[in-house]
């Protein structure tokens, strides 16, 4: 007999494992403008949905967190999450993610 339940995993999800495993270390909206420029468009929130739940389960870590002053609509300053890769990622080595980033 199987595992009951929903599976965990997800394209998304996945898709954010392969631009990590090259770029090393991002933070959210880096890696949302890279996502939308390779895959399909997806929202900002769907990404740091995706980044929660990966750090969950183990697929990324936080892997340091940046204040970075300037002149923003909520205040004088922002908070970079930075994440990478963790321990439970797979990745496939998609071709396009290492053109793409190697290109810029």
């Amino acid at each position: 007999m199987g595992k009951r339940g929903r599976p965990t995993r997800s394209v998304i999800r996945q898709n954010l494992i392969e631009i990590l495993h090259f770029m090393g270390e991002a933070y959210g909206y880096q890696l949302y403008k890279a996502y939308r420029e390779i895959f399909a468009p997806v929202t900002l929130r769907v990404i740091y949905y995706h980044l929660a739940k990966g750090k969950s389960i183990g697929e990324f870590e936080v892997a340091g967190v940046k204040k970075t002053s300037g002149s923003y609509s909520w205040g004088p300053e922002a908070e970079r999450v930075f994440y990478k890769l963790g321990p439970k990622a797979k990745t496939n080595n998609v071709a396009e993610v290492k053109a793409f980033l190697d290109k810029k």
